[in-house]
């Protein structure tokens, strides 16, 4: 750092500081811009002397501090797109102008009023003015006294250089220098009164004792109720509430307190706030705040279950919701902590890096989640989670994200963020510490590789990102040291898996797991949840023996006595004990046919159990509920939607749901009508496919990436097919690649859990290819799961990535083998380290190949039918 002194272009004050250094911060608390612009306009001229140059940056809505002159460059900056968005783009234009040296903020107290709380403001002055300092800059910030709350200005004490009162008493002006970092003279931390001659401390004992309590009438450190927009609403509120008023006659001032309030705590997204200024009522605006630990926004999926729960409860339907939905008594962590702990914690540069480096790999992750385990909370959040944890008592608990951008309409995020189930066993300190964990490695998850790559592929790089936690009780019931609900799933408003043309696609799908509702919504291997088309409730896609073999047979729960999320086979855990209502839920195995169970299920009786669900889809009224919730949440949403949720039947077969989350659900194939030709030479036909469910039109496909299955299913090694993943990852993301379109064909099911039914890839392995194609060879052992439903199908939704499951053994498609086999391969042009897998990945220039042609692909959702051909 430079100890050069530098003059601010007014003597007296330099005479009072010891002049200015490179790498000062100085804010000025001012009643009034007046008298900050007494000090702006002789730094910004001598600035502009000595250096040709001073940067203003423009950020808020009152009058401009100064006025254009001769070698002053003004920057706007919106920080109206939220503080992430603004922080990001105050930090490029420091960047981009560093080696002016000379910076000039306006009043960060406007900045209150676009974010409504202190706490961000404190956060964006923690973050900047550091990051000013290593620039080795000089920079002017304003603050308005007596606006903010304690807290707040002390961490901007803490982290500037220089911090001055300004103040007017009787006509005159004083200043008076609080802190001064490493300059020091008898008379420096004494008021001064400010006249044209000079400038003179105030020594005298009743004169200094007078200017100080006048000029303290309101000193910051006894600020009870700063005036930020959150405060100030939510007291106006509150007076109405308490008066008893009707709240179907608010007055307009009322009902757009009601609105402004809503934004703060739910976000700014029109679509969305039609429906939360709609349902919403006032009281549910309250008690959202009451359970809220810390300050900003709740999210997308907390915001999502919300609305949801209560368009159902207002529904005046054939179902009385109000009887059927469970209670909730969820607790949220406003986005303001997330970015307290990123600042407080050194980790907002590191995520403002992240979020521009397109090449950050999942072993660089592991490194930056340490990081954020290593992180600490402040002690105020601390207590406030102790209390939430007090209240849960030993009840498991689930932390599921809840990003701003998240479940909203166009962007789901369907996991890309982590949640972490809580089995909250142990000793309040242990409980707490599991806790803590876990909400880190949620935040940590805003930069994993997924999280990053689907952001710039929705172009969300630089929208504001602000991570909330939504904390839910588990559903369930504890069973031997098990927990678990009897029932969880997903169900969507729309079916696009219509096995047989008698499906009515527009009333819906679900997929119904036993235990957590994990198995549901992510791909695993060798399980199959129970696919129940709302219309048709008994149809099933799968018919004779293959029942059972395409149905769930491991069930996720939360094991209450090692305290963690396990895994275990169905039949371990139905056995010895008789499970609650276990006749609803399983057939009976019985001479290689199945059997519904007709009386008492017997556990120890050796009976081959198979979970159907067919009594519970025959006997008891939940798939008419689950049917007319999807209905009614369709028709106010205005929109198809996709919802989680848990159920469970009590002894007199009546069903209970807890509603989790509703988000819009965005469609496949939905461009319009989509014709699959069928005069294609065979010669010319590279795979015919059935069982299409998503649809588009994809032409001048220059490369094909083929893992061939066969060889694939010959690596013994583990760690070797782990590297196929890897190497698919490198080629998702080459020049060569993506700068032209690109298809991906491999075995089985692409990014399951269990190497050995698929490649193991994660979304930003994929995200570029234009069609992603699932080869199942019987005699490879890879089986597609038509994954309708799933995370991994909503990425390929959302990234407009046709999905077609090809079957190169059934007699009614056609799969062109010699092609693909005898194809040059490019690998080793592309990547000549990955030489040892030319056997496996093979990359196909098609044109080169095909005499200039390139690959076509026509899909049709509707027929269910898919063509690859050349020309």
């Amino acid at each position: 750092m430079e100890s050069k002194t530098i003059n601010s272009g007014i003597v007296a004050l330099d005479e009072v500081l010891k002049g200015l250094r490179f790498g000062d911060n100085v804010v000025w608390q001012v009643d009034n811009l007046k008298e900050y612009l007494y000090f702006v306009e002789p730094f910004a001229d001598q600035a502009i002397r000595d250096s040709g140059n001073c940067v203003y940056l423009r950020f808020a809505p009152h009058p401009s501090i100064i006025v254009p002159r001769r070698g002053l460059v003004i920057k706007e900056v919106d920080p109206g797109d939220g503080f992430d968005s603004f922080s990001a783009q105050v930090h490029l234009v420091i960047e981009e102008w560093a080696n002016k040296k000379f910076f000039i903020l306006d009043n960060l107290s406007a900045l209150v009023e676009e974010w409504a709380t202190d706490e961000l403001v404190a956060n964006f002055f923690q973050v900047t003015c550091p990051f000013l300092r290593e620039l080795n800059t000089v920079a002017y910030f304003a603050l308005t006294r007596g606006h903010h709350a304690h807290s707040a200005v002390a961490r901007i004490r803490d982290t500037t250089q220089v911090l001055i009162d300004v103040y007017h008493i009787k006509g005159k002006m004083y200043i008076h220098p609080l802190k001064v970092w490493d300059r020091y003279s008898p008379q420096m931390f004494l008021p001064h009164i400010v006249t044209e001659r000079s400038w003179q401390p105030v020594f005298q004992s009743s004169e200094a004792a007078a200017v100080s309590a006048i000029a303290h009438k309101h000193p910051l450190h006894t600020v009870e109720s700063p005036i930020a927009p959150w405060d100030s609403v939510y007291h106006k509120l509150s007076q109405y509430s308490e008066a008893g008023e009707d709240a179907r006659q608010m007055t307009p001032e009322i009902q757009a307190l009601k609105q402004e309030f809503s934004r703060m705590l739910i976000g700014n997204h029109p679509e969305f706030n039609r429906l939360a200024d709609s349902y919403l009522t006032l009281e549910d605006l309250f008690s959202i705040r009451d359970r809220m630990i810390g300050s900003g926004r709740i999210g997308g999926k907390a915001a999502g279950m919300l609305v949801a729960r209560r368009i159902l409860a207002e529904e005046d339907g054939e179902i009385d919701f109000s009887q059927v939905l469970e209670n909730h008594d969820s607790f949220y962590i406003g986005s303001d902590v997330f970015f307290s702990f990123l600042v407080h914690n050194d980790l907002f540069r590191l995520r403002l890096k992240l979020s521009r480096d397109s090449q950050f790999s999942r072993e660089e992750f592991e490194e930056v989640e340490q990081s954020f385990l290593a992180g600490r909370f402040s002690a105020e959040i601390i207590e406030q989670f102790r209390n939430m944890l007090d209240y849960f008592g030993q009840a498991p608990i689930i932390v599921r994200s809840s990003s701003l951008l998240e479940d909203s309409f166009g962007n789901a995020f369907a996991g890309k963020y982590r949640s972490e189930f809580c089995a909250n066993q142990g000793s309040p300190d242990e409980r707490l510490e599991v806790f803590l964990r876990a909400v880190k490695l949620v935040y940590a998850s805003t930069l994993s590789p997924d999280a990053l790559s689907y952001r710039r592929r929705r172009g969300l790089g630089e929208s504001d990102e602000q991570m909330a936690i939504l904390v839910q009780r588990v559903s369930g019931i504890p069973y031997k040291d098990y927990f678990f609900p009897s029932l969880a799933g997903v169900a969507f408003s729309r079916n696009l898996y219509a096995w047989t043309s008698r499906i009515d696609s527009n009333k819906g799908v679900i997929r119904l797991v036993f235990g957590l509702g994990t198995r549901a919504v992510n791909r695993v291997g060798g399980d199959y949840p129970r696919m129940i088309a709302v219309s048709h409730p008994q149809l099933r896609p799968e018919v004779g023996m293959e029942i059972a073999k395409y149905s769930q047979h491991e069930i996720d729960l939360l094991d209450l006595e090692t305290n963690k999320f396990v895994t275990l086979p169905t039949d371990e855990v139905l056995s010895k004990d008789k499970y609650p209502n276990i006749h609803l839920l399983v057939s009976i195995m019985k001479d290689g046919y199945l059997h519904d169970p007709y009386g008492m299920i017997h556990p120890d009786s050796g009976e081959k159990l198979v979970l159907t669900f067919n009594k519970l889809i025959s006997g008891t009224n939940f798939v008419k509920i689950t049917g007319n919730m999807l209905e009614s949440l369709d028709r106010a949403y205005g929109h198809p939607i996709d919802t989680e949720f848990t159920a469970s039947v009590d002894a007199s077969g009546n069903l209970r749901v807890n509603l989790l989350q509703c988000r819009p659900l965005w469609l496949p194939g939905l461009s319009g009508p989509v014709k699959v030709p069928d005069n294609i030479p065979r010669e010319r036909t590279l795979f015919k496919a059935k069982r299409v469910i998503s649809g588009g039109v994809v032409s001048g496909i220059q490369h094909i990436i083929y893992i061939d299955p066969r060889r694939y299913a010959e690596i013994t090694s583990m760690e070797l097919k782990r590297s196929v993943g890897r190497v698919v990852g490198r080629l998702n993301g080459h020049p060569r690649l993506v700068t032209g379109k690109f298809l991906m064909m491999g075995p089985g099911r692409w990014g399951s859990g269990n190497i050995d039914l698929g490649v193991n890839v994660s979304y930003a392995d994929i995200d570029n290819t234009a069609i992603l194609v699932e080869i199942a060879r019987e005699d490879s052992g890879h089986v597609p799961e038509v994954s309708y439903g799933t995370h991994f199908f909503q990425d390929l939704v959302e990234g407009q990535i046709i999905y077609l499951p090809v079957y190169p053994d059934d007699p009614e498609t056609m799969f062109n083998n010699l092609f693909f086999k005898d194809s040059t391969n490019i690998l080793t042009d592309l990547l000549p380290e990955s030489s040892q897998f030319e056997d496996v990945v093979h990359v196909i220039d098609v044109p080169q190949i095909a005499n200039g042609a390139y690959a076509r692909v026509v899909a049709d959702p509707q027929s269910h039918n898919a063509i690859c051909f050349l020309g």
